[in-house]
């Protein structure tokens, strides 16, 4: 998949979820297009693992579509088992 992928809101808002690698580590990018912006690190082996990264972004696909996109970003997460920890935002 490689180092990054991210999804933009298909009901016409201006939402984006994104995860990048950076500093050996995986982030999640929050933006809502106007004033938030959130980051999240991903604990675990998300980021040498090709499976661990297609369930993050079935993760972020999931969510970026609700319209409560960063509750939805916590449930998805949590379904797949997936640990963060806000770092910014």
């Amino acid at each position: 998949m490689g180092h990054q992928a991210s999804f933009h809101a298909p009901h016409g808002g201006a939402d984006f979820l994104g995860w990048r690698r950076r500093a050996g580590t995986t982030e999640i990018v929050y933006d809502d297009g106007v004033a938030r912006r959130m980051i999240w690190r991903v604990a675990g082996d998300v980021a040498n693992n090709s499976a661990s990264e297609e369930r993050l972004s079935d993760a972020l696909r999931a969510a970026v579509g609700s319209v409560r996109v960063v509750p939805s970003l916590y449930d998805e997460l949590k379904k797949r088992a997936i640990a963060i920890e806000r770092v910014a935002g």
